[in-house]
């Protein structure tokens, strides 16, 4: 007499089957999932880092500058002989060491790239160089450093025109000054030459 036992076993074993098989597939889609997160854990972590050192790099180049308070040219002969711009740190800016400061100077016919005097050899590429003088300076780090530490610091930056790629300014003459520091700070200033210098040894530009 057949009373469906064999059926219900076959069907009891087909569905242990199917239960192991799922599983399976479970299981590989944890592992694969857990993967995945491994993977974009690390690619998140990554990219903080490179966004935190992109936001640092780019506080540095904004913050760490030199800013102008005034300009000095000597007159002689009806030309503009000598420059001297007085700089301080910008606000927030870190120390800035003026013998890693490079400066470009640009005039309507030529461009000169100038480097700090007191280096042992001149850069390659530069055209000329530049110096300066402490004109506040109450721990001496510009002095023994040349370095401006303080937001009380300033320097003047003197340049000799007339010498090497410089050429003396005459009156009506503009000139851009590109001062960028090791950090990639930049401040760019433009000078103006008034449009007489009759009688005059100095004037404000």
């Amino acid at each position: 007499m057949f009373d469906g036992t064999d059926d219900r076993r076959d069907r009891d074993r087909d569905r242990g089957q199917v239960g192991i098989g799922t599983l399976i597939v479970f299981i590989a889609m944890v592992l694969v999932a857990a993967i995945a997160a491994g993977v974009l854990i690390n690619t998140a972590g990554f990219l903080q880092s490179s966004a935190e050192q992109s936001g640092e790099q780019a506080a540095e180049q904004t913050t760490n500058r030199l800013v102008e308070t005034n300009t000095i040219g000597t007159a002689s002969g009806g030309q503009i002989t000598n420059v001297e711009m007085t700089v301080r740190l910008s606000a927030g800016s870190d120390n800035v060491d003026l013998e890693d400061t490079t400066i470009q100077w640009v005039t309507s016919g030529s461009s000169a790239s100038l480097v700090a005097d007191t280096l042992e050899s001149q850069e390659e590429g530069a055209d000329g160089t530049f110096s300066w003088e402490a004109l506040r300076d109450d721990d001496g780090s510009i002095t023994d450093d040349n370095t401006l530490n303080d937001q009380a610091d300033r320097s003047t930056l003197l340049f000799n025109l007339g010498e090497g790629s410089l050429s003396n300014l005459s009156p009506g003459d503009t000139v851009d000054v590109s001062i960028s520091t090791r950090a990639g700070g930049e401040t760019t200033v433009t000078l103006v030459v008034p449009d007489s210098l009759s009688g005059k040894t100095s004037v404000t530009l």
